[in-house]
């Protein structure tokens, strides 16, 4: 149970992957755009199993701020879940949700506040555009949510991602839903409330790469199609329809030829490639299938979301977050 006593008004949510080097200039742009916008406020950092000196540098912070406090994973559980532990954690009226890379500028959120404030309750940054992202991954990321758009169950609003203020009420509904293989652009549409969308330009990251390669965006992607749309599977109803019409048309044009002209040599080549093609229609749909059941299972197994090895805090007291080790 949260305790409100001392509650701010806006908990900022920032998961953290091998992000030593930004954290301080992090921190250095977010103190003075959030005293600029006149809240209290706190910041909760969640070390998602970092290998270089994320930590250190966070327990330095927190030791010489307050308003600041980390968590440590056990090992890296993923962004998607890093920020359901923030989420756990805060006790703001809003909640801030944004990345430690600076590509999320600090200052747009006195904006996302005036928003808030005017009775908006999922306020999101809205990309202006994408030229900080590679040639390549622009076009799959925009052929990713033309689809999505097509089959998905809720609407994404264009340039939409993490970096968002959601207000307590919002917060509160993301947290009942505990699904492990989270998509948390689609949770965010799919919770509703009144929403509106605050454009800002993406910045170069301050140091370092991406950790996401192309492995984890695809999966990332598949994700978000298998929580958001049944249709992977209906597909495949329509296809099974689609060849046994087409076999049930070569059965009556053979039929055909055979009353007419006799019987031909069957042909080997042909044989195969059916047998092949169809082959793989099937152990297709057998993947597809087994994609929804391999997440029914997941589910099923009940295990905790994530495993908290250490906290950094210095005077504030924390709850214990769901799923803590």
């Amino acid at each position: 149970m949260r305790d409100f006593a001392q509650r701010p008004d806006i908990s900022v949510v920032i998961p953290v992957f091998n992000e030593g080097p930004n954290i301080r200039l992090l921190a250095a742009r977010l103190v003075p755009a959030l005293e600029q916008a006149g809240v209290a406020f706190e910041a909760i950092f969640i070390d998602d199993g970092s290998r270089d000196d994320s930590l250190a540098e966070l327990k330095a912070l927190c030791a010489g701020e307050p308003r600041f406090r980390a968590l440590s994973f056990s090992r890296n559980f993923g962004k998607e879940i890093a920020i359901a532990a923030g989420l756990d954690e805060a006790r703001g009226a809003a909640a801030v949700i944004m990345d430690s890379d600076l590509q999320h500028p600090p200052e747009v959120i006195p904006l996302f506040i005036e928003k808030w404030r005017a009775g908006y309750k999922n306020v999101y940054g809205q990309r202006a555009d994408r030229a900080t992202d590679p040639k390549m991954r622009t076009l799959l990321t925009g052929l990713f949510y033309r689809l999505l758009e097509k089959i998905g169950d809720v609407p994404l609003p264009p340039g939409a991602g993490d970096f968002r203020l959601l207000d307590r009420q919002a917060v509160d509904a993301l947290l009942s839903m505990r699904e492990r293989a989270r998509f948390n652009k689609g949770l965010y549409a799919w919770i509703g409330f009144k929403s509106i969308g605050v454009p800002f330009e993406v910045e170069s990251r301050a140091s370092g790469e991406s950790k996401f390669n192309f492995t984890s965006l695809a999966r990332f992607a598949l994700d978000g199609l298998l929580s958001f749309s049944s249709m992977p599977l209906m597909i495949w109803t329509y296809v099974g329809l689609v060849i046994s019409c087409f076999a049930l048309g070569m059965a009556a044009y053979y039929w055909v030829r055979t009353m007419m002209f006799g019987v031909d040599t069957p042909g080997f080549p042909t044989l195969v490639v059916s047998i092949a093609f169809f082959s793989g229609v099937q152990l297709i749909s057998l993947g597809v299938l087994g994609e929804y059941i391999g997440r029914i299972f997941n589910e099923v197994k009940g295990r905790p979301l994530y495993l908290i090895a250490e906290r950094v805090e210095t005077e504030i007291p924390s709850p214990r977050a769901r799923g803590e080790g």
